[in-house]
């Protein structure tokens, strides 16, 4: 879906701007390609600039309450030092590279939660406007994808996903933000954990995984040792190894997790446990998505379908201009 808007600093009459993508979705650290379709206003101009910006809907933690904001994540330059005659059509090609940590989307085409989108800002004699702004769809790269699915084969449910501003402590984060899946357990585990919360943060030369257990219970001592940190590598394996590979991480996360827990049980809606890296999730807007048994695929039970976290895009990030963060001026 293109949302085209007329370059309001330079007034009636500006130049106007559709952006294009790729139909198929694209992946963290991997290329995304389209094109820019410019059209003259009622003047020449020059267009000194053509940018697209890679912007994410964010949920932000304070003191006393949560709101959501937009965060700029990447800034691309694609165009720019020509001459655009009044009326006249131009359109610029462009493949960028997507940060390695860019956030999932969709799982088996449906999706997850996440708000994703590709803003274009146009600079005419000096004056910087947004364009038009595209719902970016991004997939799973195969290893992420491969331990979803070690999840749901291991019993546990994908129960949502959503975008916290903040980072991580220890890890190699480059990010302002960061995606936590939640996940619930089987039923034959809810007596030690009631949800695991997985971070993917992806870098060339592998996949770091972060897992933290039932973070919402309060349950954790401040020295945060049941906030675990693993590495795995992006070869293919096969799906037994990786079931095999979460499965010994999971027994690591619940071990140290009974280790910190409070004696007495466990009870949903206790004490948010706060620090300066990681914040709290809340349930968020996103899909929730059924547990799979081995060989599955993952399906969405409940929340938004594709159509309607479109629509929400521009919604989203339209007049949100003063709280976007992670862009240079």
């Amino acid at each position: 879906m293109v949302f085209k808007k007329l370059l309001g600093a330079l007034g009636v009459g500006g130049p106007s701007a559709d952006t294009v993508l790729q139909p198929d979705p694209a992946l963290p650290g991997g290329p995304l390609s389209g094109e820019v379709r410019l059209r003259g206003g009622g003047t020449d101009v020059t267009v000194e600039q053509i940018s697209l910006l890679l912007v994410a809907r964010v949920e932000v933690e304070g003191h006393d309450e949560e709101h959501d904001s937009t965060v700029v994540l990447e800034r691309f330059t694609v165009g720019g030092g020509f001459r655009l005659a009044e009326d006249a059509e131009h359109t610029v090609p462009f493949t960028v590279t997507l940060p390695w940590e860019t956030p999932v989307t969709q799982l088996h085409g449906q999706p997850l939660g996440p708000v994703l989108g590709i803003r274009t800002e146009l600079e005419v004699a000096g004056a910087r406007d947004k364009g038009d702004l595209d719902a970016l769809a991004v997939g799973p790269l195969p290893a992420q994808e491969a331990i979803l699915e070690a999840f749901g084969q291991l019993g546990y449910g994908f129960k949502s996903a959503d975008l916290e501003l903040g980072h991580i402590r220890g890890t190699g984060q480059r990010l302002p933000c960061y995606q936590e899946i939640e996940i619930v357990p089987p039923a034959g585990k809810v007596h030690a954990v009631n949800e695991i919360e997985v971070t993917f943060l992806a870098a060339p030369d592998g996949l770091e995984v972060v897992i933290e257990a039932d973070k919402r219970a309060g349950l954790f001592s401040e020295s945060h040792d049941t906030v675990h940190r693993f590495t795995t590598s992006h070869h293919s394996l096969p799906q037994g190894d990786r079931n095999a590979e979460v499965d010994a991480w999971l027994q690591q996360v619940i071990g140290a997790h009974a280790a910190h827990a409070a004696p007495y049980p466990y009870a949903h809606g206790g004490g948010h446990h706060h620090d300066d890296h990681h914040h709290r999730s809340g349930p968020g807007t996103g899909a929730v998505v059924a547990g799979v048994a081995a060989g599955a695929a993952v399906g969405v039970v409940g929340g938004m379908v594709a159509a309607e976290v479109i629509d929400e895009i521009g919604d989203a990030f339209e007049g949100d201009d003063e709280g976007e963060g992670g862009e240079e001026e």
